[in-house]
């Protein structure tokens, strides 16, 4: 529900959320006069007894592609416009086809359309922190709410499991990264003798050109965790930790590139979806110092397509784009 940037700065407060796993036992409760199995859930908001099977799910901020995916029973969900483009046809579809009961911010939520959705259960998919933007109050007098919000770039993969788990859709999440899975293990073996010994650096797109800043990421980022599936070794980490997404990226001046990059075998580099690259990426590109960079000289360059994918299934499409991309690896 919040903006990429925005959440990332609030996920860098998260520094100390753990990841529970949400089970717990089964009881039988009442709703609208009709016996509902309910358990118990471990969600970043404490403990709440939802339905075992919810029947109409509302999903806001992460939780939406996730539960879009995992085929949950959804009858309302926010905005998601940053994920569109790596969503299936089919999964875009489902998306337009939702009524849509909040925007891109969670002070974007409308409570009224949450009621007239009439959800069982509402699965809440931002950082802890931004949760106070939220009136909880009000929407735990509509449904069961289980907040299960994004902690660092690479806990996604937790993250759309509890979120599907919550909604009663475990097994359809199962079955996508068990094909994640396969791929990325196919790719790893197809490149490991091309990748063997060779120490990756990455340029991410949240630069802030006005303030002559670049995106360095690390193991572990937004732009990094996937290709590292593939078998990718990023090197080097933060100056200082700052919790969350700073745990593993930084934006170093222009100027720190050579010292940030100097020692990188080869260089990897976020695009935007449709293959075009960001205005912070190509300020690196054109400058003199990226230009005579080790790993530039040697034509060791590699633009990656759907870096911020947050899911299995849109994790698949960025396993594609990493293969399309290290393909020239294996004529040389």
């Amino acid at each position: 529900m919040s903006s990429r940037r925005p959440w990332r700065l609030a996920g860098a407060l998260a520094l100390t959320l753990a990841l529970v796993a949400g089970c717990g036992s089964t009881d039988t409760g009442e709703k609208s006069g009709a016996a509902v199995a309910t358990r118990v859930f471990a969600a970043d908001n404490g403990d709440v007894t939802i339905p075992v099977d919810p029947k109409r799910v509302v999903a806001t901020g992460y939780a939406v592609p996730a539960l879009i995916e995992a085929d949950a029973a959804l009858v309302g969900v926010s905005t998601w416009k940053r994920g569109l483009a790596l969503m299936t046809d089919e999964d875009l579809a489902t998306y337009n086809g939702l009524a849509k009961v909040a925007g891109e911010t969670a002070a974007e939520t409308n409570y009224e359309a949450i009621a007239a959705a009439k959800p069982d259960l509402i699965v809440i998919g931002v950082p802890r922190p931004v949760l106070a933007d939220i009136d909880m109050d009000r929407l735990k007098s509509i449904a069961p709410v289980v907040a299960i919000g994004p902690t660092s770039p690479s806990a996604w993969r937790e993250l759309s499991r509890r979120q599907s788990d919550a909604a009663g859709r475990l097994s359809a999440f199962e079955a996508t990264k068990a094909e994640y899975e396969r791929k990325a293990a196919g790719l790893a073996a197809k490149y490991k003798d091309a990748l063997a010994g060779v120490d990756f650096g990455h340029v991410g797109s949240y630069g802030e050109i006005a303030k002559g800043t670049f995106h360095r990421e690390f193991a572990g980022s937004w732009g990094t965790n996937i290709a590292q599936d593939v078998g990718v070794t990023y090197y080097g980490q933060v100056k200082k930790k700052g919790g969350g997404g700073l745990d593993v990226s930084e934006y170093p001046s222009i100027e720190e590139l050579p010292k940030s990059l100097g020692d990188a075998d080869a260089v990897t580099y976020s695009l935007n979806p449709d293959g075009s690259v960001s205005e912070a990426v190509q300020y690196v590109l054109d400058s003199k110092l990226w230009k005579n960079l080790p790993a530039v000289k040697a034509g060791k360059v590699f633009p990656l397509r759907y870096t911020e994918a947050v899911t299995y299934s849109s994790g698949l499409r960025t396993l594609d784009a990493i293969d399309q991309a290290f393909a020239p690896l294996l004529d040389r």
